[in-house]
């Protein structure tokens, strides 16, 4: 007989977390709903809200799932019912820039990560969102692109105070937040400079990769790194050449690197899995390309290589 599901909102959160902690993002936006429902219900009137910092953590938590199951649109609808109950929380308001980010909504993006900043100067996430809200930017818009920006919210002082990490408010949630993140050598903000020369790099390696001279791509990628370690593109590109001198290993690492940066990234997944199964490490390697088809459900090449897997297992 299956448990009981729960019925409390505190039980219907936890139950949520669990889930998605499972992987099972749909499972646990259901759970979610369904405190939400709960929730609402107590409310003493219908434009009211009986826990407003709880249910503003419900919307936050389900449109991580929706964000995980790429309905974008739906994240950003979370988002911003979360924000409206507690104005400023970190997590949605970076749930609902990598959302505008993935719809191509750049201006609004960058908006969110700047806002993010003006609450915790060092996120390193929200850093890495505005050196690649800026790139995507100066693409399409040119050098004038800041003249388009919609404004940024100032963020009063008790908003910061609220959620410094040292705050217990700031880590209610029942999924434990990660220890404040700090600025390394490895992943500094680089300047406009740094970041064409590692552009200029990446090509001359691109060329090197075209020619089959992998190990003089790799150092080409290893330079362009060095000015600028924020572009996931330079790291898969450089596995696929780890890959091609049977340096599996280092192509794990690499697309490790990669997926610190995007957690989306199919071509980190598809390599690192590639991988994994020339190190024999088949479970390692379906897990990757588990969570590529969940981004990708169609994409061929990794559904080839998971039955190619499986054979292995067998």
């Amino acid at each position: 007989m299956a448990p009981k599901a729960p019925d409390s909102v505190e039980g219907l959160r936890a139950a949520g977390n669990q889930s998605f902690r499972n992987g099972q993002y749909s499972e646990a936006s259901a759970f979610y709903d369904r405190a939400l429902r709960v929730l609402q219900a107590r409310a003493p009137k219908r434009t009211a809200s009986s826990d407003p910092e709880e249910e503003s953590i419900l919307y936050a938590n389900r449109a991580a799932c929706h964000l995980k199951n790429g309905n974008c649109s739906a994240c950003i609808k979370d988002c911003t019912s979360a924000l409206a109950l507690v104005p400023f929380g970190i997590k949605p308001l970076l749930r609902r820039a990598a959302a505008y980010e993935a719809l191509e909504k750049y201006l609004l993006a960058y908006v969110d990560y700047m806002t993010v900043l003006q609450i915790d100067t060092g996120l390193t996430s929200a850093l890495e969102g505005i050196n690649r809200m800026t790139r995507a930017l100066m693409d399409a818009l040119g050098p004038d692109w800041r003249q388009q920006l919609p404004p940024t919210p100032v963020v009063p002082a008790s908003a910061q105070k609220r959620w410094d990490p040292t705050s217990p408010e700031s880590h209610r949630d029942a999924a434990k937040s990660k220890p404040k993140e700090t600025m390394t050598a490895k992943n500094k903000v680089p300047s406009a400079g740094d970041v064409e020369r590692a552009r200029v790099l990446k090509e001359e390696g691109n060329e090197f990769v075209k020619k089959g001279n992998h190990q003089k791509a790799i150092e080409k990628y290893s330079a362009s790194l060095s000015c600028n370690s924020l572009e996931p593109a330079t790291y898969t590109n450089r596995a696929l050449c780890y890959l091609a001198l049977k340096r599996h290993t280092e192509a794990v690492q690499d697309c490790t690197d990669a997926l610190q940066l995007d957690g989306s990234n199919v071509k980190a997944f598809y390599r690192r899995a590639q991988a994994y199964k020339a190190l024999k490490d088949y479970k390692a390697s379906l897990a990757d390309l588990s969570s590529l088809l969940q981004i990708e459900p169609k994409n061929g090449p990794a559904q080839k290589l998971q039955q190619e897997v499986h054979q292995s297992l067998k």
